[in-house]
């Protein structure tokens, strides 16, 4: 007999994260509200920050929790260190701790390096380096041993394939390197650090179109193609789990053949 869906996602041994409580950072759209959706059909507790769409935020709150998980969301700007940390200790103290965080948020800001503006480069910064490092400065001591900290990076940090991406792809190259470092250190406390050096994807960000970088991105990838959210979603799906425990200071290429 064929088990009904809305009870196969009630039932424990369908959800692996069952008890798991998970902060995902700008998680409102695209890439990130795929992971929303993800963590909760797989059991997890899940809060997401958002930044200027309270409307969309409400939106993905609801229809995560469609799948019996809480799912509650946190207004934080990525850009303002103080406004993570606090987003991540009020979610900690309402919790009694967290287990899995994500950082998702991210921006991306294209230009010659000749007439890049100082004030988008510190955003870029400000956002996708000193975000995810506030992020896990303040996660670590509310993590109880065997915690999952997982940043979505970018294929760019190893491979530039376009010139005016410089600047976005130095972000995501720091971001490897943190994650290599930071491995060492949380390791002996039982909490993993992982990286996802994500490949074309089509969000609003990156739409999957008929202009001319599009193209260039599906031609570069072996598989001649556009990833979806929730291709990237179940790559943090499977990190976050407690199998996952001995995947640590890794960069996982998720992106189509785009590195081969």
């Amino acid at each position: 007999m064929t088990t009904p869906v809305s009870q196969s996602l009630t039932d424990s041994s369908a959800r692996p994260l069952a008890g798991r409580r998970a902060l995902v950072t700008g998680g409102s759209r695209g890439i990130g509200a795929a992971i929303v959706r993800r963590l909760a059909d797989d059991g997890a507790t899940v809060t997401f920050t958002y930044h200027s769409s309270p409307q969309r935020a409400a939106e993905l709150v609801a229809q995560a929790s469609e799948s019996g998980s809480s799912v509650t969301a946190v207004q934080a700007d990525s850009a303002d260190a103080k406004a993570i940390r606090r987003a991540v200790d009020a979610t900690a103290d309402r919790l009694g701790g967290l287990d899995i965080l994500v950082n998702n948020a991210g921006v991306a800001h294209l230009g010659p390096v000749e007439s890049f503006p100082m004030d988008q480069f510190d955003h870029l910064v400000a956002v996708n380096v000193r975000g995810v490092f506030a992020a896990i400065q303040a996660v670590v001591p509310h993590m109880d041993g065997a915690g999952r900290i997982i940043t979505i990076g970018s294929v760019n940090g190893d491979r530039v394939h376009l010139p005016t991406l410089s600047v976005y792809a130095m972000t995501k190259a720091a971001v490897a390197g943190l994650t290599r470092g930071l491995a060492r250190e949380l390791g002996p406390r039982g909490i993993t650090v992982n990286n996802l050096a994500v490949g074309p994807t089509e969000t609003e960000m990156n739409p999957d179109d008929d202009s001319e970088i599009a193209g260039v991105n599906r031609a570069t990838t072996a598989l001649g193609r556009y990833g979806q959210p929730h291709d990237i979603a179940s790559a943090v799906a499977y990190l976050a789990l407690p199998e996952a425990g001995f995947v640590t200071g890794a960069t996982w290429h998720v992106d189509g053949g785009f590195n081969v």
